[in-house]
């Protein structure tokens, strides 16, 4: 492992600690009585106090230091005065240690009593200090020149997802946003336990994927010997539970589905599913409005939510829009009724890229998905999905083609989706037998039979409605974060770059062109000033590794990093 300059002086002095009898990683209990945010809430001068954190700012001035500590609820000021930290001869633990042997992003543990400085600071006079964990690696943390400017700030996405631990240390805003989606799901189970309905867990491994229509991914169980999906929904357990005799049941699940990744997918996320026997799709509107309008106040302290350049307005009613209507209004185009020649037909004079797997139910998901989703800011039930949609959905009551099923649109995009639930077993049978006929035509997303689940309605499921919501969605929403991999602690990523390890004549090469980007091969040869032994070598390594791209020109030769 190669190191940086400052990580090997960081491991020079955790030796110094250990020589000097100190251990920089102590196994004993730190006892901790109070936190940045309550010595300020709190302050009493001549207070005294025990608080642990991390060191993030240290000014040294001679006999006394400031310095600032930071733990979970904010920072705090540290005033560091040699003698009141060594009142005896030896002066060493301030000058050695605090001085020389501790490094920002160092963990300690402060014993102290509060005054107020002369400029009105609450701080902590330290008495006593221990190191609880000597940090190797320094913090990325951001530099303010005289005129204003910051540099060093850890912004970059891919650093900020891969080394969330550090996002977290460094950009206090972004523990917020987790605070807030705590809040939110908190909120969501306050809301349905007053009501009395039953949180539970179904299995993530099963034999069939079934609930929704999706790409699964697939593994293997050594002990069964037998194939097992990750879950893509948990719907067909819930409602299991509902034929069982629980009247409402919800579930926070993770699901996972084996499909494209962008600002608004991640192929693990999180749902929740809620199911309430003898209820129907408008009575789930309308809890639905409750339900949304509560955890926006819980989290934001107000109904409107602002989301990009846009005030989102949570508080019900919201409208309610047939999706065929909406189609409509947004296209020109009436598709109630056609088949899949005549939406095909359809879908190409839209401009939409349409195949010949696509049944009905995926023609008008592809039309509206393209055409009118994103339209929907505020928001909108889209309302009574043509049955080609709704494989598990129980027709509509008044028309035999439609279902009654809704989809929860905001600020352009899905954020639930709910069903008046099919309990006909001998219908859902015949749905479930028109998704095999799509799978033989090519769909990979078409739903497998689940034949215990066709099973568990032969038993007999009173009338149900239920609801999924995207939790990550909603904590976007809550928190007007635009990408999915904000609210996720650990998104999913590409496996990491392994390090280059370049000789000396490569790193030359490599920074002259990190800091100019593509340049003519004859001037980077010339600026590299390599012998042309040297020269050679180099570049041809650097090309091996997939570091350096040359391209022909009418004129020139051009070098460039590769991406």
């Amino acid at each position: 492992m190669q190191l940086t300059e400052q990580e090997v002086i960081r491991r020079e002095k955790l030796t110094k600690l250990r020589e000097l009898g100190i251990d920089p990683y102590p196994a004993a209990l730190y006892p901790v009585d109070t936190t940045s945010k309550s010595i300020k809430t709190d302050y009493k001068e001549g207070k005294k106090v025990i608080v642990a954190g991390r060191l993030m700012r240290k000014k040294i001035q001679g006999k006394a230091s400031f310095a600032a500590l930071q733990d979970s609820e904010g920072r705090v000021q540290l005033y560091f005065n040699r003698d009141e930290i060594c009142p005896e001869d030896d002066h060493s633990k301030y000058n050695d240690i605090f001085k020389k042997l501790t490094d920002l992003g160092d963990i300690i543990g402060v014993e102290g009593e509060l005054f107020t400085t002369q400029v009105g600071e609450k701080t902590v006079l330290v008495k006593d200090f221990t190191i609880l964990c000597k940090s190797l690696r320094p913090l990325p943390l951001p530099k303010v020149d005289p005129d204003g400017k910051v540099h060093d700030e850890f912004n970059d996405p891919e650093l900020r997802y891969r080394q969330r631990y550090v996002d977290l240390i460094v950009n206090p805003s972004v523990k917020q946003t987790f605070i807030k989606r705590t809040k939110i799901t908190n909120s969501i189970r306050q809301f349905f336990n007053d009501r009395e309905y039953l949180e539970v867990e179904t299995p993530i491994l099963q034999p069939i994927p079934g609930g929704a229509s999706a790409r699964p991914f697939l593994t293997h169980h050594n002990a069964l010997n037998i194939p097992l999906y990750l879950r893509i929904a948990n719907e067909l357990y819930l409602k299991r539970l509902i034929v069982g005799g629980f009247d409402g049941v919800y579930e926070f699940s993770k699901d996972f589905r084996n499909e494209g990744m962008d600002r608004t997918h991640n192929p693990e996320f999180t749902v929740m599913e809620l199911y309430v026997a003898y209820k129907d799709y408008n009575w789930m509107m309308d809890m639905t409005e409750q339900l949304l309008e509560k955890v926006a106040i819980d989290a934001n302290d107000t109904s409107k939510v602002t989301v990009g350049k846009n005030e989102i307005e949570f508080k019900a009613p919201y409208p309610r829009v047939p999706i065929l209507e909406a189609i409509k209004e947004h296209t020109g185009y009436d598709v109630a009724g056609m088949d899949e020649v005549e939406l095909r037909e359809v879908g190409k004079k839209l401009g939409l890229e349409v195949d010949e797997t696509m049944g009905v139910g995926k023609l008008i998901d592809e039309i509206f998905g393209e055409k009118c989703e994103h339209l929907y800011i505020q928001p909108t039930f889209i309302t009574d999905y043509p049955k080609e949609m709704s494989p598990l959905t129980k027709q509509h009551r008044d028309n035999p083609a439609l279902t009654e099923r809704f989809e929860l649109m905001v600020n352009g995009k899905e954020l639930a989706n709910c069903y008046s639930e099919l309990n006909d077993a001998i219908d859902q049978r015949e749905r479930f037998e028109e998704q095999l006929k799509l799978s033989a035509k090519g769909d990979d997303e078409a739903m497998f039979i689940d034949q215990d689940f066709i099973r568990a309605l032969e038993y007999g499921m009173p009338p149900t409605a239920g609801i999924g919501i995207g939790i990550d969605r909603l904590v976007m929403l809550m928190t007007n974060n635009s990408s999915i991999q904000e609210v996720l602690f650990f998104p999913q990523m590409r496996p990491e770059k392994k390090a280059l390890e370049l000789s000396d004549n490569e790193k030359i090469i490599f920074e002259i062109l990190k800091k100019k980007q593509e340049m003519p091969l004859a001037n980077l040869k010339a600026e590299a000033d390599l012998s042309n032994k040297a020269w050679d070598k180099s570049i041809k390594a650097l090309g091996k590794m997939g570091v350096l791209k040359v391209t022909k020109t009418e004129t020139d030769l051009i070098a460039a990093l590769k991406e």
